[in-house]
């Protein structure tokens, strides 16, 4: 496979690469510096973040570890700036989606070599192959976090359905019985919720053929999950056709939502004071009695392909403190942080360290969702579909009530484009 440009990510200028992948920008053998570790939101708990910069510092005397925390949006393009330049983090950590774009452009230390030491084979498989590129292994797993079904007895009463369909014949009725109650939650810019419902009718996203990658959405399977999907949007939900799915918890704590599909750490926004100025939950309410399932596909008894979020961690090449930030890399996949990160619920990138999860209803959904879950293409610009935004418009038109089959071509059309150019 031929290595891109960060240029050719199509983003932002950016200033090209002057070292290649395995290659750091600076200092590998710094005794004192101050090490930047970027995080992504705020997924990572505090106990996780506490932990590793003491323990960074403590086995560095001298160093410092600095956590620098960025948003999700406008990521790719942030990235794709700050990793070109002269003042570059020296870890990152980067959408398990949008991994391959930086790996096949070369913006990340080769870690090959260091597989065993960081792991091996109890890394999750999934983001392991997220994070490798051209059979060199270049971000390690981070955190996985699959989504499940959020609701509460006081508003979806009757209570876990089996099937796909019979989910969705249920979020029609909430609806229909108060209009004002999205039976289910479903605003139009939430491109992750689609994907279920494409997988299980027989769709798919996008697959590569040699050098060629074709979409699927206009597929017999991808048009009949999108039609599915409008159905939602028309006869389940209240939210807004062009909302996002930021601040879901707002609705659901108002008492106006049946069902949920969201991240396992989604219980934390419930649970989350009342008058929490930034982000106000309902743990004497709506969100007291709140439990979750994984979401159920087709076929009674088994759980839908749901989409596999979650985060991998690397090294940006032009890094200035390359040992000292593989140093930091090893405390955030070693069994004593991921312990950390399973024990507040997030599904953690070392497979042994699952062991400490919860013993609760909303864990035991994510871990039957996380089985079955689906990754977006490994494809070195799926990035850039992302950021283009084409998946949310074209779900915000169905949203709408526009034709579905022609909304399909053109958004296959637009995904091929970008994947192929």
């Amino acid at each position: 496979m031929r290595k891109l440009s960060l240029a050719a990510l199509g983003t932002v200028a950016v200033i090209a690469l002057a070292g290649c992948a395995g290659s750091g920008g600076g200092s590998t053998s710094d005794s004192s510096a101050e090490v930047r570790v970027w995080l992504v939101g705020t997924d990572t708990p505090d106990a996780a973040r506490d932990y590793l910069k003491k323990t960074f510092e403590k086995e560095n005397p001298g160093s410092t570890l600095v956590i620098e925390e960025q948003q999700w949006t406008g990521l790719v393009d942030k990235y794709t700036t700050a990793l070109s330049g002269s003042d570059a983090p020296d870890v990152v950590e980067i959408g398990n989606t949008q991994a391959a774009a930086f790996t096949s452009a070369g913006a990340f230390t080769d870690l090959t070599d260091k597989f065993d030491d960081l792991g091996g084979d109890d890394l999750l498989p999934g983001f392991v192959e997220a994070g490798t590129y051209d059979k060199k292994f270049f971000a390690a797993p981070y955190y996985s976090g699959a989504r499940v079904v959020f609701y509460t007895p006081q508003i979806a009463t009757a209570g876990v359905p089996t099937t796909l369909d019979e989910y969705v014949a249920n979020g029609e009725a909430l609806h229909s019985a108060d209009p004002t109650v999205s039976g289910i939650y479903a605003p139009g810019r939430d491109w992750y919720n689609v994907l279920p419902y494409v997988w299980e009718n027989g769709g798919f996203v996008a697959e590569q053929d040699g050098d060629t990658w074709s979409a699927g959405f206009s597929s017999a399977g991808g048009i009949k999950g999108l039609t599915q999907m409008q159905t939602v949007y028309e006869k389940a939900s209240a939210a807004p056709k062009d909302g996002d799915e930021t601040n879901a918890q707002v609705p659901f704590c108002e008492g106006k939502v049946g069902y949920l599909s969201a991240p396992s750490w989604f219980a934390g926004s419930l649970a989350t004071a009342a008058d929490d100025p930034t982000a106000p939950g309902c743990p004497d309410t709506f969100g007291k009695d709140a439990t979750a399932f994984a979401l159920p596909g087709m076929t009674e008894g088994k759980a839908a392909a749901a989409f596999a979020g979650g985060s991998n961690i690397a090294i940006p090449t032009k890094a200035k403190h390359q040992d000292l930030a593989y140093d930091a890399l090893k405390i955030l996949v070693s069994p004593e942080y991921q312990k950390i990160m399973a024990e507040n619920g997030l599904i953690p990138g070392l497979v042994s360290a699952a062991s400490s999860l919860p013993d609760d209803a909303v864990t035991k959904a994510a871990a039957e969702a996380a089985a079955a879950s689906k990754l977006t293409p490994a494809a070195p610009k799926w990035a850039d579909v992302e950021a283009s935004n084409v998946l949310q418009d074209s779900f915000v038109k169905i949203a709408q009530g526009g034709d579905v089959e022609q909304i399909a071509k053109e958004l296959d059309a637009k995904i091929e484009e970008i994947l192929n150019s």
